[in-house]
């Protein structure tokens, strides 16, 4: 231990500065002072391009536009499935039934992410409602199936006898 103490103390600092210096200065983005005799400490570089700044323009206003448009398709899915026109207890039915409720929860989710890109709140909040209101439509249809709710259904009707 009293060796590397020793070898620490003898070493000379600023010679192995200086290389480290000169290899900084190789670097692609390194600052042209510091191949020069005191040059002084290497800084990181700055960035010389400000932030963009988001500007609404004609194309950001049309694609909030089809935002609000996708989130209107997926609501109006969303109401359709209360209103479902056909019984959905077993078979065919039921099969669309369920295509439908992921239907509306991929329809929540591709909204979701357009708005949130966008940063349109309210059509992100809807979004979310409708990704849920779409995983609760497939877990009343997929629960019982799977004998987790108090009754048992069936996927499949009976062939009639």
């Amino acid at each position: 231990m009293a060796g590397k103490e020793k070898d620490l103390k003898e070493r000379d600092w600023d010679r192995e500065m200086r290389e480290v210096d000169k290899l900084l200065a190789k670097l692609p983005d390194a600052d042209p002072t510091l191949g020069r005799a005191g040059g002084g400490v290497p800084t990181v570089p700055r960035i010389s391009q400000p932030h963009a700044v988001h500007r609404e323009g004609p194309a950001a206003s049309g694609a909030r536009l089809t935002t609000w448009i996708r989130v209107g398709l997926g609501l109006a899915l969303g109401v359709g499935m209360l209103v479902w026109p056909y019984s959905h207890v077993c078979g065919l039915k039921l099969i669309f039934y369920t295509l439908g409720a992921v239907t509306v929860v991929v329809a929540g989710a591709w909204t979701g992410i357009s708005s949130w890109k966008r940063r349109m709140g309210l059509a992100h909040s809807l979004s979310l409602g409708l990704v849920i209101w779409g995983l609760a439509l497939a877990a009343g249809v997929v629960l019982p199936r799977i004998g987790y709710a108090n009754h048992s259904a069936i996927w499949f009707c009976p062939e009639p006898k």
